[in-house]
């Protein structure tokens, strides 16, 4: 072994020991005890049982598990709820990446500030300042009928559209800094010379300006995506019954339900669809040639 080689790996071995205690392991303990029997009072029974994975996608033997199509819904819901957080934030924060990036230095190094802002406080008490915002007695509702828009209080509160709307909260600094770079590091004189050529600004958007900021694009869009399809703290305070992810199936299997080996199926779907979305985006990755 080479000196560099030697260094090299004395400077990982803490980052890839880390990993594999702390990352690597737990991940193997849950996908053992997902083919695992449940135990009468919690824990697992150490027999194969395959009907974990059954009782969501529809082998269940109907005797001891019954396959319920409820999971597969809930499922769903995870993934739309998160692809309209990925679009929402994008819509948001695509343009104002664009603004900022135009700022005078000392002012751009301020709006970043801002947006890095929140993380300096608790995410659990942020959430609960939306259930003050978005209760019928909340500001919202009382600044609406204030001002005469509507005559009784909106029901947004632990709706669908209050999930989104937390999520969205809470992921635009993830895709606004993947995008504030992406459009930073945009070559200006490829704009001037597409215009100089005759494109108009719609033609020099999709030709010149989308392609380069693409990997700002897909990295806050994975970014967003996967953290989102997980979530079980903002279902949890904004979303009620009808705002239930995949993310609080998880939470109460292992919480409530004490059904680990069935818990741990519902974790390792959610690792699945995190595993396809990085691979997928890498494909496209290497095909648009980013």
């Amino acid at each position: 072994m080479t000196r560099q080689n030697l260094v090299l790996t004395t400077l990982l071995a803490p980052v890839t020991l880390f990993l594999g205690v702390f990352f690597l392991l737990p991940l193997v303990i849950i996908g053992l005890f997902s083919i695992l029997s449940p135990g009468l009072y919690g824990g697992v029974e150490w027999s194969f049982y395959h009907w974990n994975y059954g009782r969501i996608f529809g082998w269940a033997d109907g005797i001891d598990e019954i396959f319920e199509p409820i999971y597969l819904q809930i499922l769903l819901r995870s993934l739309g709820f998160a692809a309209m957080t990925v679009v929402l934030s994008l819509l948001l924060c695509y343009p104002v990446a664009f603004w900022v990036s135009r700022l005078s230095p000392k002012t751009r190094l301020f709006f970043l500030f801002l947006v890095t802002l929140p993380f300096f406080s608790s995410l659990v008490v942020r959430l609960y300042a939306w259930l003050l915002i978005l209760k019928p007695s909340g500001l919202l509702n009382s600044a609406l009928m204030g001002i005469g828009v509507i005559s009784q209080p909106l029901e947004i509160l632990y709706t669908p559209a209050a999930v989104v709307l937390g999520m969205v909260y809470i992921m635009v600094p993830f895709m606004f800094l993947p995008l504030y770079s992406a459009v930073d590091n945009l070559d200006r004189a490829l704009i001037e010379a597409s215009m100089d050529l005759g494109a108009n600004r719609i033609q020099t958007f999709f030709k010149v300006i989308l392609p380069q900021t693409l990997p700002g694009i897909m990295g806050g869009a994975v970014i967003v995506f996967i953290p989102s399809v997980g979530n079980f703290i903002v279902p949890d305070l904004l979303g009620g019954a009808r705002g239930l992810m995949i993310g609080n199936l998880v939470e109460q299997q292992f919480l409530s339900a004490r059904n680990w080996p069935f818990g741990a199926a519902l974790s390792m779907i959610i690792m699945s669809v995190v595993l396809l979305v990085l691979l997928s985006s890498l494909g496209r990755a290497k095909k648009a040639g980013v």
